[in-house]
């Protein structure tokens, strides 16, 4: 059983996407897929087979002041639009509408990762409990702390799934898979620093002093599952496909060009995975 994990990073996420397109070019299928932050909604487009669709995404739609902006911020306490990404662009009469029906119909299981903000621990929303044109799993899978207030859905808060399970890889183990292809969108030598993380959850601490906890962790809990994942790797039953570099953009860079540079490279890397999986 062949799985899939995107860990997401913000909209370094179109290294996963071009990953993903890659495969879709390829016909390279997978058994089961989970998805974190900006990985979940990669996920969901590859499963409903929809090339290029999160390209358009992170290319034109991030320039928009209504997909990420200051002015958000000011009007709705939240810098990313995810309302606006995840209903009014995706919805059925959106701009670029999720084909959920085809999404639906893949036979893979798929699962998205978010943090309850009021226990900071990882909640898991699988495909069985997903609806069409109801994509709040996607909105709290994604919903950055700090840069986004909580996002509410079926009457919980939630933050980034990246915050309490960032590398989901034993998800994946126990969903039966023994060979996992697991997308960074860092460099797997790359230098963690703390210190954003410390900022933001001293700023949670007062309202969600268990997701603030979790994120003071977060670092430790992904350098610690790298490793474990690369031990999987030496053995035959994991594949890791991580930019060299990622061309100087950040989390919410919305840079075009390194953008576009990115997805050049995750196209090209994703070449490795049909051999790995056959």
């Amino acid at each position: 059983m062949n799985g899939l994990i995107d860990v997401g990073g913000g909209t370094r996420g179109i290294y996963g996407c071009a990953v993903l397109d890659r495969c879709l070019d390829e016909k390279v299928a997978f058994d089961y897929a989970v998805g974190v932050s900006a990985g979940s909604a990669n996920c969901i487009s590859f499963l409903a087979g929809q090339k290029g669709r999160n390209y358009t995404f992170y290319t034109e739609y991030a320039q928009r002041p209504a997909y990420m902006s200051v002015g958000n911020y000011f009007k709705s306490g939240s810098f990313i639009g995810l309302n606006y990404i995840y209903a009014t662009l995706t919805n059925s009469d959106g701009e670029n509408p999720l084909d959920y029906d085809a999404f639906q119909a893949s036979a893979a299981g798929f699962e998205v990762v978010a943090t309850d903000a009021h226990s900071g621990a990882p909640v898991y929303f699988e495909k069985d409990g997903m609806e069409k044109d109801r994509y709040g799993f996607l909105m709290a899978s994604c919903c950055v702390p700090v840069v986004c207030r909580p996002q509410e859905f079926n009457g919980r808060l939630y933050f980034d799934g990246g915050v309490s399970d960032p590398i989901p890889y034993q998800r994946a183990l126990a969903a039966g898979c023994d060979k996992i292809v697991v997308i960074l969108t860092k460099p797997i030598d790359a230098k963690l620093s703390g210190t954003r993380n410390a900022v933001a959850g001293a700023l949670l601490q007062r309202r969600y002093p268990k997701a603030a906890k979790a994120l003071a962790a977060r670092n430790k809990v992904y350098a610690r599952q790298l490793e474990e994942v690369l031990k999987l790797q030496k053995d035959g039953k994991a594949l890791v496909i991580a930019p060299d570099h990622v061309e100087n953009m950040k989390t919410l860079s919305s840079d075009t060009t390194g953008l576009k540079k990115l997805y050049e490279k995750g196209y090209h890397d994703g070449k490795r995975i049909s051999g790995f999986l056959s």
